[in-house]
């Protein structure tokens, strides 16, 4: 579970509200609910910003920490002995920090559709050499820039979180390449030859294609919804 996750169950209960009853004042499910509150999934600048409206206090990082946290925190400083060092110099201290966060945090792209223009980047987690369970080096973000998948809750603006793959995965969320262009759709596969490949903008529109005729580059993991 993530800070701002602990943080949003704590408001939660400490105001009666059941995560159905928050979901709904958001526009949103009670699964995404419970996924930020796993810490499963991100929440958005936006999604943070109107939950801190419904129960009037901010949802930041630098202010998870409760007095508690605090007066425990002052205790352990004064237990501690003085030390006396040397005084380190700026670049030293950068260099220090640099150092440190490298080893655990790692900057993922947040790539545009042509997965060659890098509009951002992300700081994740490194769990045992890997994010979210998977190699560094394949896992990446990508902008939404359109609303073919409205109906499946991604639409234009969202961020959304993937892992390359190879191998087509049969009812998965993927990015792939048809016609020389990249695009998001819903893969079932129909035999070993043929897949249907599914958006949904204001209808469901489905179309048969080739295996052969498709390049396989990533499945989505979870969204960040643009609020």
């Amino acid at each position: 579970m993530t800070r701002v996750g602990e943080k949003i169950k704590l408001l939660r209960e400490q105001n009666g509200m059941t995560q159905k009853a928050l979901a709904k004042k958001l526009g949103v499910s009670e699964s995404f609910i419970n996924e930020i509150e796993l810490g499963r999934k991100v929440a958005s600048d936006g999604v943070i910003s109107r939950i801190s409206k419904i129960f009037g206090k901010e949802l930041d990082d630098v202010n998870m920490y409760t007095e508690e946290d605090s007066k425990d925190q002052d205790q352990k400083e004064k237990d501690q002995p003085f030390i006396r060092t040397k005084p380190i110099k700026s670049g030293e201290v950068n260099q220090v920090w640099n150092d440190a966060l490298s080893s655990i945090l790692k900057s993922v792209p947040v790539y545009k559709m042509d997965l060659k223009s890098v509009v951002s980047t992300r700081q994740l987690p490194l769990v045992s050499n890997k994010i979210d369970g998977f190699a560094q080096d394949k896992v990446f973000f990508i902008e939404i820039e359109n609303d073919d998948m409205l109906g499946f809750r991604i639409s234009k603006g969202d961020i959304a979180f993937a892992h390359t793959i190879h191998e087509v995965e049969n009812n998965a969320i993927c990015i792939i390449n048809y016609n020389n262009e990249n695009i998001i759709r819903q893969i079932k596969r129909i035999d070993n030859a043929k897949l249907l490949l599914i958006s949904n903008a204001s209808s469901v529109k489905t179309e048969t294609v080739n295996v052969k005729n498709i390049k396989m580059i990533a499945k989505l993991d979870r969204v960040e919804i643009k609020l």
